[in-house]
């Protein structure tokens, strides 16, 4: 599981960071409309992100870590995934996740994180873009990484690197060749799910291919341990934002 509906980002806000932030609707390549957030930073640094949630979908956190990032000079969106099956809107804390989640295809979200990519192109100017996801939007945020975009860097927070999914995604390890872009992986230690042997998995799977990357795991964090919630795993979430900013500021080329 990841986070709850009263989870949010252990990231403290910066007053004045962010220039607006609205709720959106986009259209993928396939014709399907699905919710989207985007935030706008008050100063944008040329970068860009689309945020890609865990399996419940566009919820308050993601909202929260747009704006985040907005305050810090990135523009973001962040994108539901259940447009085609739930329609648009918030759905609140009941929302039947489970049933939808296995109605999903690569193909749709293929379509869907590419409309949100050209979105922040044309409408924030962004020119250099990112993927970042957690949980299943972790797996996502990875494979993104050879869906020829043009992507500047890919960042992923366990996300599930081998193995099948509920969804017919294929396993990141199992396709590294085609990925493009630098790739940051944030993995907790006593993560449940995804024990060292994955881990060590796709860190050679990626440099058999070849892909710039970089692999954190934090000892003691469990899966979903990026919560403000979590006050026990404060130390290591600081620790993983300064890598996602140092990772956006290097490959971005700013400071």
């Amino acid at each position: 599981m990841c986070f709850d509906h009263d989870s949010r980002p252990p990231i403290a806000p910066i007053a004045g960071g962010s220039l607006d932030a609205q709720e959106i609707v986009l259209e993928g390549t396939d014709g399907n409309r699905f919710s989207a957030y985007l935030a706008r930073a008050a100063e944008p640094s040329g970068a860009g992100m689309v945020v890609l949630p865990d399996v419940r979908g566009l919820h308050a956190y993601y909202r929260d870590l747009a704006l985040r990032l907005a305050e810090h000079g990135v523009d973001a969106i962040g994108i539901d995934y259940f447009g085609r099956t739930a329609g648009i809107g918030d759905r609140g804390p009941s929302f039947d996740w489970a049933q939808h989640v296995p109605q999903t295809t690569y193909e749709g979200l293929r379509a869907d994180v590419t409309a949100a990519a050209e979105h922040l192109r044309t409408t924030t100017g962004a020119s250099r873009i990112f993927t970042m996801g957690f949980c299943m939007g972790g797996r996502l945020a990875f494979l993104a990484d050879g869906f020829e975009l043009g992507l500047t860097g890919v960042i992923g927070f366990y996300g599930w690197p081998v193995g099948p999914s509920r969804n017919g995604t294929p396993a990141p390890a199992e396709v590294a060749g085609t990925f493009e872009a630098p790739l940051l992986a944030i993995f907790g230690g006593a993560d449940e799910g995804i024990g060292a042997d994955a881990v060590a998995a796709f860190e050679h799977a990626l440099a058999e291919a070849g892909v710039e990357h970089r692999v954190v795991t934090y000892p003691g964090a469990p899966h979903s341990f990026f919560d403000r919630k979590h006050e026990e795993f404060a130390e290591a979430s600081a620790a993983a934002w300064d890598e996602v900013l140092a990772f956006i500021g290097a490959s971005a080329g700013t400071a």
